[in-house]
């Protein structure tokens, strides 16, 4: 349950009990509690999204990318539980891994100094840019200014080690015990925050989705999808055991923009059997009983097609919501395709998107995104007279 203080607010940065929603009493619940970090609950409300119109799809948003955080989205939940236990056991800095524009390693350098810890993030670049500056845009810059130690990965060691969820552990392992040997404690944070402490996050958000909406035990949500962007799985296991064990009856759908289908399959079955939500290897067969993952893969990672830029440029204008053609922007687009492709499964349908952020990932792509917003757009504002004050030229 959401914890509160007297005036009915979150009070951030404080060190908290957890108890878990009744709902969620059997599985393994949290040790250490959490820290405050995320701005909840986030608004839901209704969102004139202009995709699926066709279908006469009636939208709503949930807005976790105002969570908090330097704008980090779905990772200040989940963060809240990892620094508490790496709070409690004495842990100096923090390391965690992504790919060069990851918001994960973004908003894991915001948290570390919120509460007083070293941020070192690795990082993955080609080879060729392995040993160069890897500059300020985008995410890169937040980095910086939060006074991240960044460490480079050059992708063929990635490679070697795998290439996968797996092969980022090897490297996180990796930077930690390099800290080690320099007398640090680093506390390893997984891609994503994506493991089953961090998963309470969005399972807590379930309970606070539920209260927004006054539900009784057992009463359905009034919705018939609930649909988010997945990277490391770990927000979309939160929504879907919750949404599984607390009866909200609407369909979870999850688009992955990296990995394939049966992975993410696979990484929120074994999330669940760490929760103790189903045994060991019921796993990836009980995750399809309770959400749906579409492939919103395209190119690859952090790759754009002109169609995925084009969607992303427009939603903005029509609806007042930013969405990052890396992340958000690209899940939202392949989750429509998929739509139009079942489309007696979503007609006048009620879908409520789970908007987990990922803003700062855009400027990454301006130079892209450039050639498809309107030069009209911006105009010359001239004076009916020459101005005559001293100091205009």
């Amino acid at each position: 349950m959401t914890q509160t203080d007297g005036l009915g607010l979150r009070p951030l940065l404080a060190h908290v009990a957890y108890t878990p929603p009744g709902w969620a009493r059997g599985m393994r619940a949290p040790l250490h509690g959490r820290i405050v970090l995320s701005h909840a609950p986030t608004p839901v409300m209704p969102w004139r999204c202009p995709a699926l119109a066709e279908l006469g799809v009636e939208w709503s948003i949930k807005r976790d990318d105002l969570s908090g955080l330097e704008l980090s989205g779905n990772k200040a939940r989940k963060l809240e539980f990892l620094l508490a236990e790496a709070t409690a056991g004495g842990h100096d800095c923090i390391v965690t891994v992504g790919g060069m524009q990851s918001n994960h390693c973004r908003a894991t350098a915001a948290a570390a100094r919120l509460v007083g810890l070293e941020p070192h993030v690795v990082l993955l670049a080609s080879d060729s840019k392995a040993d160069d500056d890897p500059g300020l845009e985008g995410n890169l810059l937040v980095d910086r200014m939060l006074g991240a130690t960044i460490h480079i990965c050059a992708a063929s060691d990635y490679f070697k080690a795998g290439g996968d969820l797996s092969a980022m552990k090897t490297i996180a392992s990796e930077a930690a015990q390099q800290l080690r040997r320099e007398g640090r404690n680093p506390y390893v944070i997984p891609v994503g925050a994506s493991n089953a402490l961090g998963t309470w996050g969005y399972v807590d958000a379930v309970e606070e989705l539920r209260q927004q909406f006054r539900l009784d035990d057992g009463e359905a949500l009034p919705f018939d999808h609930i649909v988010m962007t997945t990277g490391s799985a770990g927000s979309a296991a939160g929504v879907a055991i919750g949404a599984h064990l607390s009866g909200l009856g609407a369909r979870v759908h999850a688009v992955c923009v990296n990995g394939s289908v049966d992975e993410k399959y696979a990484e929120i079955g074994a999330i669940g059997e760490d929760m103790c939500c189903w045994a060991a290897g019921e796993g990836s067969a009980k995750a399809r009983e309770l959400i749906t993952i579409h492939d919103g893969a395209g190119r690859g990672y952090g790759v754009s097609q002109r169609a995925e830029l084009e969607f992303a440029a427009q939603v903005g204008p029509a609806s007042g919501v930013l969405f990052d053609p890396i992340y958000t922007g690209k899940g939202l687009y392949y989750f429509c395709e998929a739509a139009k492709r079942a489309p007696d499964q979503f007609r006048n349908t009620r879908v409520l998107w789970w908007h987990t952020g990922g803003m700062f990932a855009m400027w990454a792509k301006s130079a892209e995104l450039q050639p498809l917003l309107p030069e009209s757009q911006v105009r010359r504002l001239r004076l009916p007279h020459e101005p005559t004050r001293a100091g205009f030229s």
